[in-house]
């Protein structure tokens, strides 16, 4: 296959290229370089990727659409994984236009880069959040998703929706993945994770929020990384058996599937900082806040169609998958 990764430089990104490239694949990464946080560690994980013979890269911002078109003119893409997106919850409240230009215009065009490109796959990120004020657990694909509480869920949302059109009117394959509360070595320096064992290991306090009573579905990096390539070699196809009447949310009469990606398992946030001071050796000092605005206090994932369409369940504790990130925490920055 000869894939496009949108988010190359990005957290999930770079696993992802990494994967496909020690499959045989041939990867194209684009990424903007955006300093939505630091340009040195997506630089680092890039340098990686770029020791690969079969690894090209094009600094492109999605919203760019002549340069987009132009990427899609060059090369013949078999498939391409959307993971490009100005990330986070909180920041989407306080900066919105960025989130309407990289996850709405930036997505448009990817959409049309496939449709004329003859791309025989579309994968793309989508997210937990979208569920908002949903509290059916687990979370289902079969459940609607109509009340986002940030906007960063509603553009999610709203690619699910674009996805489809373009499945159902061109006959786009396309598949969207709902990513739950992603972690694990080179991970965003914005995260949890990465903010807690920095505080902790420099004797700062950790903000936690909803008084540490949040609970979410915590998943290791490899795991989203296996499941995201086995359903890259799934080409979606029609739901026969979809009814108008009562429509499935998670399928379609065009080429068109939703997966939950999650470890299929809860955690407390105030577990999962436990767990951080262990592998630290050190107690965090906390102050306690309450939940913020676009935060919801529970996550849970339905992984039911993901283990019965590509035979994948991820299962990685959080015991473990910490102790990965801070092995690599202490050796990137030498602590």
């Amino acid at each position: 296959m000869k894939i496009l990764v949108t988010g190359a430089a990005g957290f999930i990104g770079y696993h992802l290229s990494r994967r496909f490239l020690k499959m045989g694949h041939n990867v194209v990464g684009l990424d903007n370089l955006n300093p939505y946080y630091s340009v040195e560690l997506k630089k680092d994980r890039l340098a990686q990727l770029l020791d690969y013979e079969h690894f090209q890269f094009s600094q492109i911002d999605l919203a760019d659409k002549k340069s987009v078109f132009k990427l899609f003119q060059d090369h013949d893409f078999s498939h391409v994984v959307n993971l490009a997106a100005q990330a986070g919850v909180r920041h989407s409240i306080e900066n919105p236009g960025a989130y309407v230009d990289t996850n709405l215009v930036g997505f448009a065009n990817i959409l049309e880069g496939c449709r004329h490109g003859g791309v025989r796959h579309l994968v793309f990120a989508s997210s937990s959040s979208v569920y908002g004020l949903n509290t059916d657990m687990p979370f289902s694909v079969h459940n609607n998703v109509d009340h986002p509480i940030s906007l960063y869920a509603a553009t999610k949302k709203s690619n699910e929706l674009m996805a489809h059109t373009y499945s159902y009117l061109y006959g786009l394959p396309c598949t969207g993945l709902r990513f739950f509360t992603v972690y694990g070595p080179w991970g965003r320096p914005d995260m949890a994770l990465f903010l807690f064992t920095k505080a902790i290991l420099e004797g700062k306090p950790i903000t936690v929020f909803n008084h540490g009573k949040m609970q979410r579905d915590f998943t290791y990096i490899d795991d989203i990384i296996e499941g995201v390539t086995r359903v890259t070699g799934r080409t979606p196809s029609a739901n026969p058996n979809w009814d108008s009447f009562a429509p499935d949310p998670s399928s379609s009469v065009a080429p068109y599937k939703i997966y939950n990606i999650g470890n299929n398992n809860t955690v407390e946030l105030s577990r999962f900082i436990e767990v951080i001071e262990e592998q630290l050796g050190k107690t965090a000092e906390k102050v306690f806040l309450p939940l913020q605005p676009g935060d919801v206090p529970r996550t849970y994932a339905d992984v039911d169609d993901l283990v019965a369409d590509v035979g994948f369940k991820p299962s990685t504790t959080v015991e473990f998958g910490i102790a990965k990130f801070i092995e690599w925490y202490r050796e990137y920055f030498h602590v």
